[in-house]
């Protein structure tokens, strides 16, 4: 089923696309937000620019970008995959407990901010280029990855990993960010390279790149310290 989204609100779109059990393809996506939104079932290809909270709450579908995406996409989504050929905004998987969104460019400040992990639920965000600040603010779970393809200066901005207490940040090159005292850096092991490569392959395929260029360069992986937690910045002890 091809939509066409020009002159269409959210809601309208919304509903068109809560309403078929087709394949979705949306045109002319111009800024309509909460595309997919809680949504299960659902296999939907956007040409465009969505807007914020794309793919919020997703709970088992496919969404694939052809472009750009603004903020909050997958916001505090349980499952599923959100593809982004291109770059994105701020907050992309903010409080995310589940599924994957690998996005082939840019994030903005704050990715993976609040993600967590329970159990068999196991959020993982994959950013091929760099990220703005924040990346991983009070982290709870789950796995981020930043691999720096293009080898900018900075794979991130400010304060990465700021309040974080679970989960695992992977940044791929030696251009390596300042950190809080409440983090700590380390080249990954062969068992965190293993955690990681699934995804990392499934990224590979998706986005037409090769598994072994990506892996030909170290990878570095940050966690939560456990000599100097996240409960010292709000305690004396």
């Amino acid at each position: 089923m091809v939509i066409n989204a020009k002159g269409l609100d959210f809601q309208e779109l919304n509903n068109r696309v809560r309403q078929t059990d087709e394949k979705i393809e949306i045109k002319e996506c111009f800024g309509q937000r909460f595309i997919g939104s809680g949504m299960s079932g659902k296999d939907i290809t956007i040409s465009g620019v969505p807007g914020n909270a794309l793919g919020a709450y997703l709970n088992g579908s496919t969404i694939t970008v052809n472009g750009n995406a603004q903020d909050a996409v997958g916001d505090t989504m349980n499952e599923g995959l959100i593809v982004i050929n291109g770059n994105i905004g701020d907050a992309p998987g903010y409080a995310m407990r589940g599924g994957r969104i690998y996005v082939k460019g840019c994030a903005g400040y704050r990715a993976g901010i609040h993600m967590k992990q329970y159990k068999e639920k196991k959020p993982v965000l994959i950013v091929g280029e760099t990220t703005g600040s924040f990346l991983g603010e009070y982290q709870a779970g789950g796995l981020i990855a930043v691999l720096n393809l293009k080898n900018a200066d900075k794979i991130t901005g400010n304060f990465t990993g700021t309040g974080m207490h679970g989960g695992k940040i992977f940044l791929r090159g030696d251009r390596l960010p300042d950190l809080p005292k409440q983090v700590e850096i380390h080249p990954a092991s062969e068992e965190e390279m293993a955690e990681l490569e699934p995804y990392l392959s499934e990224y590979c395929s998706i986005f037409g790149l090769n598994m072994q260029t990506v892996l030909n360069a170290p990878f570095h992986v940050i966690r939560p310290n456990s000599k100097n937690p996240y409960k010292k910045m709000y305690t004396n002890n």
